[in-house]
């Protein structure tokens, strides 16, 4: 993944810095950009706990988008400048959680990996020693993922389940 570009949609930003695990994406990634319309929506709510370090990783990460965004009747604001942005800049990968959005996005030949994926990559290369507590960090926060995905994750380390109940 390095000498890699990846163009970050505002989901996996928050789910990130929920976890205080944003620097795994300075670890993987040579670049990181995030169009305007996604800094708008990380930035919207100052009250939020994670906001300071959000804004700090992020404030010189913002890229505009030059063309039409033709996809912002398809979806979100953000997700549609994340995907219009990656076209521009020929990037490398997008960060992207929203089902719907990545299909659409995968659909188009988008190189597309989410939260979950970059914390596996992360485990794979031990930049991180233990996935379940940031799942179950996820799942305190009301960070929705697949219980039975996380599980699978979890059994390919060999690490407890979490519980859908946390």
């Amino acid at each position: 993944m390095k000498n890699s570009l990846v163009i970050a949609d505002s989901g996996p930003i928050f789910s990130l810095a929920i976890i205080d695990k944003l620097e795994i994406l300075n670890v993987l990634f040579d670049s990181i950009k995030i169009p305007i319309a996604v800094w708008e929506e990380i930035t919207l709510n100052k009250k939020i706990k994670q906001y300071q370090i959000i804004h700090s990783f992020f404030q010189n990460k913002t890229q505009q988008i030059s063309g039409f965004n033709e996809l912002s009747f398809l979806m979100d604001y953000g997700e549609s400048e994340s995907i219009m942005l990656y076209r521009e800049l020929q990037a490398d990968f997008l960060l992207i959680d929203n089902k719907k959005a990545r299909k659409i996005a995968e659909n188009l030949g988008l190189n597309c990996i989410g939260t979950i994926g970059i914390l596996s990559v992360a485990r794979d290369k031990n930049i991180i020693s233990e996935l379940k507590p940031l799942f179950e960090t996820f799942l305190q926060n009301k960070r929705f993922y697949s219980i039975t995905l996380l599980n699978t994750i979890l059994d390919k380390y060999k690490e407890n389940k979490v519980n859908h109940k946390v």
